[in-house]
């Protein structure tokens, strides 16, 4: 039986769901903050002493993983285990990958690169069946016509985010001032936290939702199949999806800088001393979380009072894109200093500031995404042009990891980050300049189907926080 009551006009099925994928993202956030400078680390240092275009070459791929497998995922769960099943078996696969990752070194000397590879490979599995069937539990708590929609998402991603915050802050500074195996372990707890709660309160505060396939689901509703032929406002639509999946790939690559080179440069030539205390490489990657948290109520509230001003969605792709190169520029700005001399440090506001205007970007890019392809998508090929989406994502992933790498292993390092971050920010601006001026057509093409304007205010700006929240659950 369903626990019916509730927390702030929610269901307690809500907070559950939230508090497990924050956990989830606790995890993944803190393994990855560790993930390249555990690789780097000497092995006198419980690392793996590996290069850095090695070990960002390793962070491409997993990352790029990380966004395809999940397709795999949601067939698995809408055809053979229902969401919940999928999330359960998915939780046991991440628990089990970062305990794998956290054995120390000394009680599997000779084996420390098997267990590292099994142990991603196991994250990547959990996190196949876990993350794309949470935010479909979410969806499944509210009917399309509920007020509280977008206010249930939008408490449900702030939960992300703060797991995406505190993370780097916990696990990046046990792992890196202790030992890298004791923050992997910790991973490994806070992912054990959510899924014992997923288990014991699921039924409770869930009751049957998720339980049965939703393809099975579907088929015994005998819901009708679209077999017309797309009209010429469908085939414009699904042309501005895939022009933006394909430009979206630029921001990606920039973007996903932050836990690769971003975190080398963190390391390496940042002076991170703050009255006498050093501040641990991986915190400057709990920057993203904070500003979203911070920043997300800022930007709607901004949106809603242009009203009818609002800049439409590839404007705000433009917006962003020029906000992700000045972020770079912040970055080249603080190479320029160092002269090519890798003994000069930095400051860490450089790194802040960087931070600080790619979640900018990102909260501009944020209607560009899976929200865009839910408006605009004929029904037939919403499940495809996800698809592109998220294929365009991984390999922007996989990209930046090979970008990244470029700053190679010798002395020329901090004149090869001057090159790719100068490269990055030009290639930004030229982005920019394309969808802005394609502007026009794109707007046309989209035919008024993204719907932005409404007569609530309160409402909408519940639809536009709930939106720039949502940097993962793409």
């Amino acid at each position: 039986m369903t626990q019916q009551t509730e927390i702030l006009g929610y269901s307690k099925g809500l907070f559950l769901l939230a508090n497990t994928d924050m956990w989830e993202r606790f995890s993944y956030y803190g393994m990855r903050a560790l993930l390249v400078l555990y690789l780097v680390a000497a092995t006198s240092n419980n690392g793996l002493a590996w290069s850095t275009v090695d070990a960002l070459s390793l962070y491409g791929t997993f990352t790029m993983l990380i966004y395809i497998m999940p397709l795999f995922g949601t067939w698995i769960a809408d055809h053979v285990l229902g969401q919940r099943k999928a999330i359960i078996y998915g939780g046991f696969l991440l628990t089990f990958g970062y305990f794998t990752l956290a054995v120390p070194s000394e009680f599997i000397q000779g084996l420390e690169h098997q267990f590292l590879y099994l142990g991603l490979l196991l994250i990547l599995l959990g996190n196949m069946l876990f993350k794309a069937n949470m935010s479909g539990l979410v969806s499944g708590l509210f009917k399309e016509d509920d007020d509280r929609r977008h206010g249930g998402f939008t408490i449900f991603y702030m939960g992300i985010n703060f797991g995406a915050f505190i993370s780097p802050l916990i696990i990046g500074s046990v792992g890196e001032t202790i030992n890298w195996h004791y923050g992997f372990a910790i991973a490994g707890v806070g992912m054990l936290i959510g899924l014992t709660m997923q288990i014991v309160y699921g039924k409770l505060y869930l009751g049957e939702l998720g339980l049965a396939p939703a393809a099975k689901v579907a088929l015994k509703k005998q819901q009708p199949i679209h077999t017309a032929p797309l009209t010429k406002d469908e085939k414009d639509r699904t042309k501005v999806i895939i022009l933006m999946s394909v430009f979206s790939i630029i921001f990606w690559v920039g973007f996903a800088q932050a836990g690769g080179l971003f975190t080398i440069y963190a390391s390496e030539f940042t002076d991170r001393n703050l009255i006498g205390f050093e501040v641990p490489a991986t915190w400057f990657q709990a920057l993203n979380g904070l500003f979203i948290i911070l920043l997300a109520p800022v930007i709607a509230s901004f949106w809603v009072k242009l009203g009818d001003k609002e800049p439409e969605a590839p404007i705000k792709f433009s917006i962003a894109m020029v906000m992700l190169s000045i972020g770079f520029l912040v970055m080249v700005w603080a190479t320029y200093n160092q002269g090519g001399d890798e003994s000069v440090k930095v400051s860490m506001l450089f790194l802040i500031f960087a931070f600080l205007f790619h979640t900018l970007a990102e909260l501009c890019l944020s209607p560009i995404g899976l929200s865009m392809i839910g408006k605009l998508a004929p029904v037939k090929l919403t499940s495809l042009l996800i698809a592109v989406w998220l294929f365009c994502t991984a390999l922007a992933n996989k990209l930046a990891g090979f970008i990244g790498s470029l700053v190679g292993d010798s002395e020329q390092q901090v004149e090869n980050a001057f090159t790719i971050f100068s490269s990055i920010a030009i290639a930004g601006l030229v982005t920019a300049l394309i969808v802005f001026l394609l502007s026009n057509k794109l707007i046309n093409w989209m035919h008024g189907a993204q719907g932005k304007h409404c007569d609530d205010e309160e409402q909408k700006l519940e639809e536009e926080v709930a939106v720039v929240a949502t940097h993962e659950g793409m």
